[in-house]
């Protein structure tokens, strides 16, 4: 079901860059980007999928690294963002990258739920948790707003408000860019680009 839906998403990106027409998000909730580009590529430590340390600063060092904050029952930005991206870096194959995606949600993202969740998008995801603890200091270490969860709704189900942007670090360890949400494929290819070739 995750997998029809992401492909539905990427079909609207699809149309909507075809179009011309932008992506607004639904999301109300904190998505303030604190990070400045030129800001160094992040130092913390969480747990992958596997149950096995990830230091992101000396794992993804040297390498074109897209990072992103969000949680699996996201309704909305955060699998567009990963359709997007991982459908943009599949038409752009020469270009060598590392995705991250740090859950804001440790308690239901499960290391298996996360792992099924970004299994289903057209590129490798690294999928990372921690205690809400690392998980908050991993934010406040790339320097965008720490997640916030609303109360639980009479089903218990609740959403999480949190940075929407992606983070772009580059070979030399510094932030680029943050790609906004709302960027169609299209948007991104010419990011992407921009970035292998300047």
């Amino acid at each position: 079901m995750i997998a029809v839906a992401v492909i539905a998403l990427i079909g609207v990106n699809v149309v909507r860059w075809a179009t011309g027409v932008s992506d607004a998000t639904t999301d109300t909730s904190p998505t303030t980007a604190l990070v400045a580009t030129g800001a160094l590529r992040p130092s913390f430590e969480l747990t992958d999928v596997n149950g096995n340390p990830y230091d992101f600063a000396s794992q993804t060092r040297g390498q074109l690294t897209f990072l992103f904050f969000g949680y699996t029952n996201c309704p909305d930005i955060c699998p567009i963002q990963m359709a997007t991206l991982t459908a943009a870096l599949s038409e752009t194959s020469d270009v060598g990258s590392q995705i991250v995606f740090v859950t804001t949600d440790p308690a239901r993202d499960t290391p298996d739920r996360l792992k099924s969740w970004l299994d289903n998008f057209q590129r490798p995801i690294i999928g990372l948790t921690g205690t809400p603890e690392a998980v908050a200091a991993a934010q406040k270490a790339a320097l965008v707003t720490v997640a916030i969860a609303e109360p639980p709704g009479s089903d218990g189900n609740y959403t999480v408000g949190h940075a929407a942007s992606v983070l772009v670090y580059g070979p030399d360890d510094t932030l680029v860019t943050a790609v906004p949400s709302g960027t169609t494929q299209g948007e991104w290819m010419d990011t992407i680009r921009g970035l292998t070739t300047s």
